[in-house]
Order: C-alpha cells, then structure tokens, then sequence
C-alpha cells in the first residue's frame, strides 16, 4: 500500500507532505522520476506555504498526472476526470481541499500531518483503483 511507503518519507527523512507523496508514489507506482525532479513539489507543503490548497492534494494531481498524461495535458482524455474524482473525495473526507481547513482535524504537533499523509494515500489509491476499474485499464 501507498501509505506503507510514505512514513519513511514524511517520519523518517522529514520531507513535507507533498514530498512524501510524491517520492512514495514515484516508488509504488514506478513513476521513473529522479531526486532532483521531487524538488518540483517542495513548495507545495503547509498549502503551498499559505494555507492553500493542500500539499498533499497538489502531490496526488502531480501522480495523476504522471499516470494519465503522455506529454500534455490538452491531449489526455484522463487527467480531468480523475483529479476531479481526488477532489471530490478530498471534500468528502475532509470538506476542503485547503489546507487551512485540514490541518485542524487532524494535524498533532508530535506527528505533524501524518494522519493527512496517509489518508491523502488512501484515497488517492481509492481513486486510481476506481478510474481504471471504470475505463477498464
């Protein structure tokens, strides 16, 4: 699972919940992206650094991306529909994708977003495993 993968990250090497998705996510899913390529979503953690749309969020999208899209976004009949799906999965656990409003369930000062890391990869698993039941990947 996803979110076996993603402590190692976020406990272990301290990188933001963005970073961690998305180096767990580039090692469950074989995605082929590089160290240096993770730094791209640096800027995303604590809703990319204001209390925005949250970073683990912004992470799952960039995942998505790397699955469904081959070299743009205009040319992938896939990319919208199934973020859309993130997002309204994310507004249903949580009833926001910001994270100003997330942070308060479920952030604990001894361990951070954790509980938001791993939910994030939880349904970010949910909703790949659901697209491609449904277009029959």
């Amino acid at each position: 699972m996803l979110k076996d993968l993603v402590g190692k990250y976020y406990l272990d090497q301290n990188y933001n919940c963005a970073e961690s998705i998305l180096r767990a996510g580039n090692e469950y899913y074989n995605l082929g992206l590089h160290d240096r390529d993770m730094i791209v979503v640096a800027a995303y953690g604590g809703g990319i650094q204001s209390g925005n749309t949250c970073g683990a969020v912004l992470a799952g999208a960039g995942i998505l991306s790397m699955k469904y899209v081959e070299q743009k976004s205009h040319d992938s009949k896939d990319i919208k529909p199934v973020v859309m799906k993130l997002i309204q999965q994310f507004n249903r656990t949580y009833g926001s994708v910001l994270c100003k409003d997330i942070k308060p369930q479920s952030f604990k000062p001894e361990y951070r977003c954790q509980k938001t890391v791993e939910t994030a990869c939880d349904i970010l698993e949910a909703v790949i495993a659901d697209y491609e039941k449904e277009k029959n990947f």
